[in-house]
């Protein structure tokens, strides 16, 4: 019964670091891009996030146009 508990609370702390390495970093950068943070939650669908992550790359960012024009740069 022993190394059944501790095979639960491995897995728990393991789910929890997934959840917050994957997760932290993808709210922030949808959020930077000017995209709802909600769509941090396709990191954990497998397949989907690698589309996501190709469309999110080479899709026009809505945030982008006033970061360049407080730098002064055109696109």
């Amino acid at each position: 019964m022993d190394n059944y508990m501790i095979e639960i609370a491995a897995f728990a702390v393991g789910s929890i670091l997934y959840f917050v390495i994957l997760g932290v970093p993808a709210v922030q950068i949808a959020h930077k891009a000017g995209y709802s943070r909600f769509w941090a939650l396709i990191v954990f669908v497998p397949l989907i996030n690698l589309i996501m992550l190709w469309a999110f790359a080479f899709a026009r960012w809505p945030a982008l146009p006033s970061y360049q024009q407080n730098l002064g740069g055109s696109r």
